[in-house]
């Protein structure tokens, strides 16, 4: 008796991947013309046998699917980030729940923004869905998209109105309005903001509009902002300025925990102390967040969750593929640590 023929070895005659074979036996639409004859041609050489299978209806499933971020020449790329690394990892945690294959790549761009090439994945077509994370250009997208059979959803990415897809967001200004009526609860009233710059990423331009919210619902006419990028070395040379121009100043909303790092590290440069002198709240809560002296108090950000969150969007969208576009928007929550102090107390409000 002839032993049966198995997928691996059909991969093996044609050359091709054992998940190309899969999805081309499976009837799977992102798979190369000419690649699907010269498979199922082997297949069929091979006396290759499909299982029957009593009728049903078919529920199309992902298998593969591909998990994209982006980096210009010379930078690292986001999965070094430590925000970003936890947003992959919740992903990769939930495809192995479902035994989903992942693959990862990262896709270098110019300064402005255009992809300088494509990986593989997209290039070949063998992967059933993909989650960007991060921003692209809008040309970019459209040809990810295109490669990935319309599967795509965004993490932390925005798009016109007329170029949605599916996206997983941060509830940006709502978090910094939090983050900023924490301090004025807390008897500040000249607060700064670091960290942020009027042609800002979206999320940041958010945070940007949750601190002057704030300031101003709460009666607060005067707003001490720095332009400076979201990068620790920035936010220490900003702080600098902003301190010595406004020494009133008794707290500081940076618009992410490296931001904040920076701002401490400006502070102690002044001869100042936090929370004594100025009290600095985050964004984000990164794990350094809770290391650094005084540990920082920040709004933390579910950014495992944000990844997990994807992966569900991307299994929903291929099995629905004619259902409205979906924005999941995830809330923050304070985390009180040592940074910040209640004006007219002698020790920090969060030990």
């Amino acid at each position: 008796m002839s032993r049966k023929i198995t997928l691996r070895d059909i991969a093996k005659e044609a050359g091709v991947s054992l998940s190309t074979v899969s999805q081309v036996l499976n009837n799977r639409p992102n798979v190369a013309p000419q690649t699907r004859q010269h498979v199922l041609k082997v297949a069929e050489e091979l006396g290759y046998r499909p299982k029957v299978e009593v009728a049903h209806t078919v529920v199309p499933q992902l298998s593969t699917i591909g998990l994209l971020t982006r980096s210009t020449k010379g930078e690292e790329p986001l999965i070094a980030n430590p925000f970003y690394s936890q947003i992959i990892a919740g992903a990769e945690n939930e495809c192995q729940r479902h035994g989903i294959n992942l693959m990862y790549a990262n896709i270098e761009v110019d300064e402005r923004k255009h992809a300088i090439n494509f990986p593989a994945m997209l290039l070949d077509e063998i992967v059933d869905g993909v989650i960007v994370v991060g921003a692209f250009l809008e040309e970019t997208l459209t040809d990810i998209s295109r490669r990935a059979n319309s599967n795509v959803v965004l993490v932390d990415a925005y798009t016109p109105d007329d170029m949605a897809f599916d996206s997983v967001l941060i509830d940006n200004i709502n978090g910094a309005y939090n983050a900023v009526s924490y301090l004025i609860q807390n008897g500040h009233r000249h607060i700064g903001l670091i960290g942020s710059e009027p042609d800002a990423y979206p999320s940041i331009l958010e945070r940007r509009l949750g601190y002057i919210s704030a300031l101003q619902n709460n009666g607060i006419k005067e707003t001490y902002i720095i332009d400076s990028q979201l990068s620790r070395a920035d936010g220490f040379s900003a702080t600098i300025r902003l301190l010595k121009r406004y020494p009133h100043i008794t707290a500081i909303f940076a618009c992410n925990d490296n931001v904040a790092i920076g701002v401490m590290n400006a502070v102690r440069e002044l001869g100042l102390n936090v929370p004594d002198d100025i009290s600095v709240i985050g964004f984000d809560d990164i794990a350094l967040a809770q290391e650094v002296v005084p540990p920082l108090t920040t709004m933390h950000v579910d950014t495992y969750f944000m990844g997990a969150m994807a992966l569900r969007h991307l299994r929903d969208r291929v099995e629905h593929p004619n259902r409205p576009i979906l924005k999941t928007h995830v809330s923050t929550q304070l985390i009180e640590r040592g940074s910040c102090k209640r004006l007219g107390m002698n020790t920090p409000y969060a030990e």
